[in-house]
């Protein structure tokens, strides 16, 4: 039997673990047991509904606002059928959707077709990830004669996501290994995820698929330059966690801060929903060989400067 570094005593350990799974255990179930409309647009970004209408609204959100009331059933199902059904690409789809196309009014084909069309469209994302996975792990083999410990972890938080690649490219000639691009304020409080790139953001610059790409490229022109990989990292968290998990795999972020409880704690987001969102975009950001950082430096951090602040 192996010997413990820390010394505890085993059954001790054997009784915390035991009382963790007692009080995991319903929470589980009822993740499993349960969707949300943040899930259900995740899942609409994996078959491929994308781009916005006029007025800046994305394709899943359209697609979610219109099919009230059947959640439960998934989104997914009327998205994939209409691709059958119609014969089109998703490219096409996404075009009819946002002209006013009602998913509602599409006679529903065979379900041995609704599957087979879905698991061609998952594979699809499944050849993305895994593409983007074997690049990193190339650029790690190559790299790897020069790789520093510690690694150095380096902030951009300009706004402008040009502004931002400037910073981040400037660090990575310093000896940044890590760049992380901080979330434009209360981001996590946004029920839609932005489109395109942008150059507004407050205290930070908000976590869009076309950020992460633009982001992305820049850093892979840095790691040509200084011989290293840099890894890119975001934000995961609040109303949209399993959107910009998806988002992340697709565009080959390295690491992602995934946390639920501090919006449960510090942003009033409901604990129903957030769990089960955590639970799906760690499972994409673990597929993804996407690192996971969680947030409880923010709670020790939080409740000291509450302490020191409150006390006399």
């Amino acid at each position: 039997m192996r010997q413990s570094k820390l010394n505890l005593p085993q059954e001790k350990v054997k009784k915390a673990r035991s009382l963790a799974t007692d009080i995991v255990r319903p929470v589980q179930n009822f993740i499993h047991e349960h969707t949300t409309i943040s899930v259900e647009r995740a899942a609409l970004r994996l078959m491929g509904a994308d781009g916005v209408d006029s007025e800046g609204v994305p394709v899943p959100n359209i697609i979610a606002d219109s099919l009230k009331g059947h959640l439960a059933d998934g989104l997914s199902k009327y998205y994939i059928n209409a691709l059958i059904q119609k014969n089109i690409t998703s490219g096409e789809l996404n075009k009819a959707i946002i002209n006013g196309l009602d998913l509602t009014q599409i006679e529903f084909t065979d379900q041995n077709k609704l599957k087979n069309k879905a698991l061609e469209l998952i594979g699809n994302f499944e050849k993305k990830v895994k593409g983007n996975i074997a690049y990193r792990n190339k650029k790690h083999d190559e790299y790897k004669g020069n790789e520093k410990s510690p690694l150095l972890y380096v902030i951009v938080a300009t706004g402008n996501i040009y502004e931002d690649v400037k910073q981040a490219q400037a660090a990575a000639i310093q000896g940044a290994d890590i760049v992380a691009v901080i979330r434009t304020t209360a981001q996590s409080l946004l029920d839609y995820v932005p489109y395109g790139a942008t150059t507004e953001g407050i205290g930070g610059t908000y976590a869009t698929r076309e950020n992460f790409r633009i982001m992305r490229k820049a850093l892979d022109e840095s790691c040509t330059k200084v011989k290293r990989y840099i890894r890119l990292v975001n934000y995961c968290s609040g109303l949209c966690m399993p959107e910009i998990a998806v988002m992340g795999a697709l565009e080959r972020l390295d690491m992602m801060l995934n946390d639920s409880m501090y919006g449960v704690l510090f942003r009033d987001i409901n604990m129903y929903r957030t769990f089960i969102d955590q639970n799906f975009s760690r499972m994409i950001n673990a597929y993804s060989g996407i690192i996971i950082n969680t947030g409880e430096d923010n709670y020790l951090t939080t409740s000291d400067a509450f302490e020191k602040a409150y006390t006399v």
